[in-house]
């Protein structure tokens, strides 16, 4: 599923969905593929999670969006973070991811 929003092949041409809606100004299209990327799915198997993937394909993610949309950054950004639903005294476990 993550690799459909990070490559398309076109010929001979490898395409970003992700950074082609960044380069034409899509950026509703942009935030809705960043926010599925860097949503936790789970099956009975495996966890699914894009950020592997999104930083695989696109090293330089952070970079483009601080050039070409930076408003997408805090969209990324809490989308490298898991927070833990269980609390112990007063506190809950975060993992973030960068």
């Amino acid at each position: 599923r993550a690799l459909w929003m990070l490559n398309i092949q076109v010929g001979t041409q490898s395409i970003s969905p992700l950074f082609w809606a960044l380069e034409t100004g899509s950026l509703f299209a942009a935030k809705a593929i960043i926010v599925d990327l860097l949503t936790i799915r789970a099956d009975r198997d495996r966890y699914y999670y894009g950020v592997d993937i999104l930083f695989e394909r696109h090293p330089d993610v952070i970079k483009r969006l601080c050039l070409d949309a930076p408003g997408l950054l805090y969209t990324l950004l809490d989308g490298l973070i898991w927070r833990s639903r269980v609390t112990e005294n007063g506190q809950r476990r975060v993992n973030y991811y960068i």
